[in-house]
């Protein structure tokens, strides 16, 4: 049996991005109860040579934007501005669910390319059938990103459990 690409690249995405949501609307609430200002999380790092928080959501959308547009062909929509608080990262959500969940099964899965190439920099681009690019590169990147969003917030503080991150209540 064979997983049809739409629903690792559509369905699941938009489930983590819409829990990404929930865990940043437990980050306000922590901050607001404290208090302190939510932007404090925005530069956050695990370690000296992490992306900070605020990128790591940004990737994290990048990610499975192209994961789709790569798929069908089609270019992603960028959002072009800085994101200064947990509101604008809301915003940067819900523009990537909103792409996402324009494409329809057919149009994900009816005629994956026969090759994805993602270039690099720096080193050779990687190249790969549209499974694979799926299972191997575009899947494994946008839940790392998701992770370490998760991470970040937990080390932070913010009550946030293995429900929230499974999307399970």
């Amino acid at each position: 049996m064979s997983i049809p690409l739409h629903s690792i690249v559509v369905r699941d995405y938009v489930h983590m991005l819409k829990n990404i949501q929930l865990w940043l609307d437990k980050a306000q609430a922590f901050a607001t109860a404290k208090p302190f200002d939510s932007a404090n999380y925005l530069p956050m790092r695990l370690a000296p040579d992490m992306l900070p928080f605020t990128t790591q959501v940004m990737v994290a959308c990048e990610v499975a934007k192209m994961g789709v547009s790569r798929l069908t062909g089609s270019e992603a929509p960028k959002l072009e501005r800085q994101d200064a608080n947990l509101q604008d990262l809301r915003q940067r959500l819900e523009h990537t669910i909103g792409y996402l969940e324009s494409f329809s099964p057919e149009q994900v899965d009816a005629n994956p390319p026969a090759e994805v190439v993602v270039p690099q920099r720096g080193k050779p681009a990687l190249t790969f059938d549209a499974p694979d690019f799926v299972l191997r590169w575009s899947q494994p990147n946008f839940f790392f990103h998701a992770t370490t969003i998760y991470a970040l917030l937990r080390q932070a503080g913010v009550d946030v459990g293995k429900a929230d991150f499974l999307g399970i209540h």
